[in-house]
């Protein structure tokens, strides 16, 4: 397996997956400890460059708007992401935390309780709705026509417009603890994923009240999101692999374990998966799991984001990487 850089930008800082967003020609990426830079997604060219304060805690791309929060000025941006003009702010409490956005409502707050939700139309900043106390919630998660949240042994979907809750589910055990990263994988229009406790992925479903246990494992799984890519789920353990899980019947499909400690995401090939370990080894895997290559690649990777087309861009300790894989033979 070869790995060709495409392109690379040196960030000087520490690279974080949440400061970072990938649009359809474009990727956004916080760098320079305040900066907000716009990069064309093919050669790595920049199409803007903006001042941003520091460390963002999402940085969201919707349509031909891109949105962010600092965490040193308390301010919710939307910026035109074709110019990098700002086409509108407005003022959070400190602490709002997570930003999630449909295609006409952007909603903040509920980072670990600290806040307050409010809904914003995403045309003006002009505020829709706010709930009447600080909500507890994971990242939220637009679902079909609504957002989903959770916390504790609940989730609930609400209406973007109005903040009014449309469904809820009790879960079997507790969601796990992923603080500001992604909770929850849409399957489908009608059903959405979570990992609950130490173990056990669980399904709700939008004709259903009740969330059932999808898949049960014999060992502990990390506290994140798992990945739907190529009609699998993909879960990663606690410690170096992934267990592929059937979304429809919940059947452990196989295991990977690479023994080193994985980097968050999975890449998309024509021959099946590729993970990369925070030390920079990538993995190659056929679509059933077996392991087939490795390689040496970059130092220190964060994160790895499949762009389509065996194109996948690594986050590493003070880089963005765009990189292209090919078969040695």
């Amino acid at each position: 397996m070869i790995s060709t850089t495409l392109w690379k930008r040196h960030l000087h800082q520490r690279g974080s997956a949440s400061a970072l967003a990938v649009g359809e020609d474009c990727i956004v990426v916080h760098e320079r400890h305040t900066r907000l830079v716009c990069l064309n997604r093919h050669d790595g060219s920049v199409r803007w460059d903006i001042p941003m304060g520091t460390w963002p805690r999402n940085v969201v791309i919707v349509g031909d708007r891109c949105l962010c929060i600092a965490q040193n000025n308390d301010q919710l941006s939307c910026v035109n992401i074709t110019t990098g003009s700002l086409v509108w702010c407005v003022g959070l409490p400190s602490f709002s935390g997570h930003v999630v956005a449909t295609a006409d409502t952007v909603i903040v707050g509920g980072w670990r309780g600290y806040t307050r939700m409010a809904g914003f139309n995403s045309d003006d900043g002009q505020p829709l709705w706010q709930t009447p106390r600080p909500t507890d919630t994971v990242l939220p998660l637009p679902w079909s026509s609504g957002v989903l949240l959770g916390s504790g042994a609940e989730a609930w979907l609400i209406d973007p417009r109005s903040g009014e809750e449309l469904g809820r589910w009790h879960l079997p055990e507790p969601l796990a603890d992923t603080d500001n990263r992604p909770a929850f994988t849409v399957i489908d229009q009608d059903r959405c994923l979570a990992p609950c406790g130490p173990r056990s992925l669980v399904c709700m479903q939008l004709a259903s009240v009740h969330a059932d246990r999808l898949f049960q494992h014999d060992a502990d799984l990390a506290a994140s999101a798992p990945e739907f890519i190529g009609g699998v789920v993909l879960q990663e353990e606690r410690g170096a692999g992934y267990v592929a899980v059937d979304p429809e019947d919940g059947s452990a499909l196989w295991k990977v374990d690479v023994r080193q400690p994985l980097a968050e995401g999975v890449g998309r090939d024509d021959k099946g998966f590729v993970m990369v370990s925070r030390s920079g080894v990538l993995f190659r895997l056929s679509s059933d799991g077996i392991l087939l290559e490795r390689s040496s690649s970059a130092a220190r990777v964060t994160a790895l984001r499949d762009l389509g087309s065996g194109e996948m861009v690594m986050i590493t300790k003070g880089t963005l990487r765009v990189i292209c894989i090919e078969h040695s033979s």
